[in-house]
């Protein structure tokens, strides 16, 4: 299995409380994702997240294509970071470190995901071709959103 990585800093004007409040709620979730996924949790437990937590989603890979994720939040440091790990979806392996820290003024938001999309051919033409541009268009959107409603 070939493992991927993505990672993104994006510097926040607010503190890093005001950024836990907001990135541990997953019901922001959909708020930061591009409208063409049709994001829909369909299982939240609870409005506060915490470790051990398993949140269901549907999000739509192609037109009309819907697929189940299933995330737990697979460890958390209150107020400083967050990891969630897919347990089935979209992917073959998904594991998301969200991490705050305070920098000048604001907070600094460290994104760091491993993937992979499959075995073989398939899962690296997959991966150059689609699955790669996809991913850094959503987090491109996430990081436009997020100016727009915090500030730069």
């Amino acid at each position: 299995m070939k493992v991927h990585s993505l990672s993104q800093e994006q510097w926040l004007p607010i503190s890093v409380e005001e950024a836990w409040t907001f990135f541990s709620s997953p019901r922001n979730l959909d708020k930061i994702t591009p409208p063409e996924l049709g994001f829909k949790i369909q299982n939240l437990p609870s409005e506060e997240m915490y470790e051990g937590e398993i949140i269901t989603y549907k999000v739509m890979i192609f037109p009309g294509f819907w697929i189940p994720w299933v995330t737990e939040i697979k460890s958390m440091k209150e107020g400083e970071c967050f990891v969630d790990e897919q347990r089935s979806g979209p992917y073959k392996f998904w594991h998301h470190r969200h991490h705050l820290a305070e920098k000048d003024g604001g907070t600094l938001m460290t994104d760091l995901v491993h993937y992979s999309v499959g075995k073989w051919i398939v899962g690296d033409i997959a991966h150059a071709v689609f699955v790669r541009k996809k991913l850094e268009r959503i987090f491109a959107f996430r990081r436009e959103i997020l100016e727009k409603h915090f500030g730069k």
